[in-house]
């Protein structure tokens, strides 16, 4: 018998701000280390996401540490990604949208990252508890749908995502099983680039505006 409908989240600019966390980071580079060594590890993590395919804040920190062997204030920047208040970066209303979805199926994260800061993000965050552990983090999870499928088996899915182009490849997998809803927030949705991908099926304001949309209907129940 197929499962009911299934709501996936994803995390960074989703439910977390996560370019306000990235703000904070530079700044505390910035204090810690320098600008010119805050502009070297950005220059790093930026070549680690288009090798990796997810954003490696602390193979990024490593990988600047080879060529600073010697400088100890480094290790102030590692407890400052550790012991990050991700709660604190939480969109308003965000934990009220998820339980508002809760009510039309079962709730869990979607995202992308490594497999050490990001679930510790998520913990961090409260969000793993919110989502009582169903939590799944893939490196490119639009290539990921079948085991999607296999751990959480649906009759319809929605999926809601900071990256238009995420959505898309969902939509074009998964078809009219899927939802998309696409929150502008974060700099993704300001790329001039997705004005060249199709529309979403659900657009928002901020993540909170899914509290203006009965679940039902997203979900596609009548």
């Amino acid at each position: 018998m197929t499962a009911g409908p299934v709501i996936l989240f994803d995390v960074d600019n989703t439910l977390i701000d996560n370019d306000q966390v990235q703000a904070d980071l530079r700044e505390h580079l910035d204090g810690t280390v320098g600008h010119e060594a805050s502009l070297a590890y950005f220059e790093i993590l930026e070549q680690l996401r288009s090798e990796l395919g997810y954003v490696d804040y602390l193979g990024a920190l490593q990988r600047y540490r080879v060529t600073h062997p010697h400088n100890p204030r480094l290790l102030e920047v590692s407890h400052f990604l550790i012991d990050y208040p991700f709660v604190d970066r939480l969109y308003p209303e965000a934990l009220a949208a998820v339980r508002w979805m809760a009510s039309a199926g079962k709730v869990a994260i979607l995202s992308d990252g490594d497999v050490v800061f990001q679930p510790r993000k998520v913990r961090r965050s409260g969000l793993w508890d919110v989502f009582a552990g169903n939590v799944l983090i893939y490196i490119h999870k639009e290539e990921q749908l079948a085991d999607v499928e296999a751990r959480f088996p649906a009759s319809r899915y929605v999926l809601v995502d900071d990256k238009l182009r995420i959505l898309t490849s969902v939509k074009q997998q998964w078809g009219e099983r899927v939802t998309t809803v696409f929150p502008r927030q974060g700099h993704y949705a300001a790329d001039p680039a997705i004005a060249d991908l199709p529309d979403p099926d659900v657009s928002l304001a901020c993540i909170g505006d899914l509290l203006n949309h009965d679940p039902a209907s997203l979900v596609g129940e009548a």
